[in-house]
């Protein structure tokens, strides 16, 4: 299995999950798991998700988040788990 973290940030409305869930889906790409909250209206999502499967390469999937993130007005990242592992160690 062939995990990646994509990380969700920006203001909240309706839609958001729904649209990141479809991108995701029509790249064959399954979510593991998801945590997401709302303060003061910014949103704020990180899921798990398992590109093992997924039907284009990454560095297209990882644009086709980014350029979804923009188009919402959102902050949308995805990365590959060993590499978010990395970057966030204590």
């Amino acid at each position: 299995m062939k995990k990646a973290v994509l990380t969700v940030i920006g203001n909240d409305r309706i839609g958001i999950i729904a649209r990141v869930s479809n991108c995701l889906a029509e790249a064959n790409i399954n979510i593991l798991d998801i945590s997401q909250t709302t303060m003061s209206q910014m949103f704020t999502m990180i899921m798990l998700v398992d590109v093992s499967e997924c039907n284009v390469s990454f560095d297209t999937i990882a644009q086709k988040v980014k350029d979804l993130g923009k188009e919402m007005q959102m902050q949308m990242q995805l990365q590959d788990m060993d590499i978010f592992n990395s970057m966030h160690k204590i």
